[in-house]
């Protein structure tokens, strides 16, 4: 059974850091490339960018580059989303995705997903 299991939400103040984390069991973590979205209520899932196994290359979002980043530990199974510098806009519940392709950014492309952390950024 493969599972996904985020941690580290919460609420955080404007201009605060949070390190998210996905632990992820039942599937052979080193061949997946892990990947982290968002979605407001009302709002479409936002895609916010990847981990890919094959060539460890890492894609940000534009709406995030250069206060998010995105990284994995093969040996723990988890990959992390560290966001800097949040902002209001950034309230959402946040998700991991892992996806047996290479650099996809399409959620349809990401097969097994987490439940969701929420992310509040507000004073």
């Amino acid at each position: 059974q493969v599972q996904l299991v985020e941690s580290g939400g919460g609420l955080v103040q404007p201009g605060g850091s949070l390190r998210l984390s996905c632990v992820v069991s039942g599937l052979r973590f080193n061949l997946y490339t892990m990947a982290w979205f968002r979605q407001v209520p009302g709002k479409a899932l936002e895609f916010l960018g990847y981990h890919d196994y094959r060539d460890r290359r890492v894609k940000v979002a534009d709406s995030v580059r250069g206060r998010f980043t995105i990284s994995r530990d093969n040996v723990k199974n988890t990959a992390f989303l560290e966001m800097n510098s949040l902002k209001t806009e950034d309230t959402a519940v946040y998700s991991c995705a892992a996806s047996g392709r290479s650099r996809p950014t399409s959620s349809s492309d990401y097969a097994y997903w987490g439940q969701g952390t929420q992310v509040t950024v507000s004073s």
